[in-house]
């Protein structure tokens, strides 16, 4: 129910103005997103790197109906890959499709996506087309497996809550095409994915056994300890080195839980946000995780 409402709340732009504008909001969000511009998101990511965690940069951004702001948004990739470039960041970026203007033109979308790999090519920089909402998931998929024709610094993401996943996963590793796995943050039908906390459980751990065993480098992208624990102990059991993958978590959540497996010697990977279209993301971590809602209510009941 929580969970529901707040994905709703995540679209309505007369709520998305009134908590962007409002002080406390945008106080609470930083804690999730590392601000508002690169210099600060750069900031963010050399603070990350000393601490011996590696990043993924995202500018925040999406569902483009402009052509000249998804060509705009474009150029903005492109300068994140210079940042990290004249930093010497140990980061890549993530970036979405429907920044880049798939809601308007599959041709624009992609010249767009093009640009940005073209650079992200000559700086070696790995770059990651994240998966937006299930209506996305195959036009995503089928854009990153023409892609992956010619540039090998590209992969995406898959989502255990789809029904779809279990092929899907079967099929990007059949292309040497790296995989995050998450577990879905988006309002979607039981039609096309599961309903319940459980069953999304049970796909991430088969999915994640076999991108473990047979994937290329995938990101296990959770703060889910059980998920984290069977990881672990699944590429032990397996002989699987600890070099093979990474964990992947979210800017601001549980830091205690990067600390302890950058100790135990295991790759992670923070992603970190930033932009001023944070409200929709900050909503969907919201939802995701009851913790996150708590911090943000303690943290106005304190003011």
């Amino acid at each position: 129910m929580l969970r529901g409402t707040l994905l709703y709340l995540a679209d309505r732009q007369s709520i998305r103005h009134f908590v962007t504008h409002n002080r406390l909001g945008r106080s609470s969000a930083r804690r999730f997103v590392a601000g508002e511009t690169l210099e600060e998101a750069i900031q963010a990511a050399r603070a990350l790197n000393q601490r011996g965690l590696t990043v993924s940069l995202d500018h925040l951004g999406e569902n483009v109906t402009d052509a000249a702001e998804a060509t705009s948004a474009a150029g903005d990739y492109c300068k994140i890959l210079d940042a990290i470039k004249q930093s010497a960041l140990d980061a890549n970026i993530s970036i979405k499709l429907t920044a880049l203007g798939l809601d308007i033109d599959a041709a624009l979308c992609e010249a767009n996506v093009r640009q940005v790999l073209d650079r992200a090519k000559s700086y070696g920089i790995f770059v990651r087309v994240d998966m937006e909402a299930g209506a996305y998931t195959e036009r995503t998929l089928r854009l990153v497996e023409c892609l992956r024709q010619e540039y090998e610094e590209v992969g995406t993401v898959i989502q255990s809550y789809l029904y779809r996943s279990a092929k899907d996963v079967e099929s990007l590793i059949a292309s040497h095409t790296r995989v995050r796995l998450v577990k879905g943050a988006y309002k979607e039908l039981p039609e096309i994915a599961y309903p319940h906390k459980e069953d999304v459980d049970r796909s991430y751990q088969q999915l994640m056994r076999q991108l473990l065993a047979h994937g290329i480098y995938p990101a296990i992208a959770t703060h889910d300890v059980a998920l984290i624990r069977e990881a672990k102990a699944f590429s032990a059991s397996n002989g699987i080195d600890k070099s093979r993958f990474e964990f992947q978590m979210l800017y601001g959540i549980r830091r205690d839980l990067q600390e302890q497996l950058i100790r135990e010697e295991y790759h992670v990977r923070v992603y970190v946000p930033y932009g001023t279209q944070w409200y929709p993301y900050l909503t969907r971590r919201l939802a995701e995780r009851p913790a996150n809602l708590l911090f943000v209510l303690s943290n106005v009941v304190r003011r």
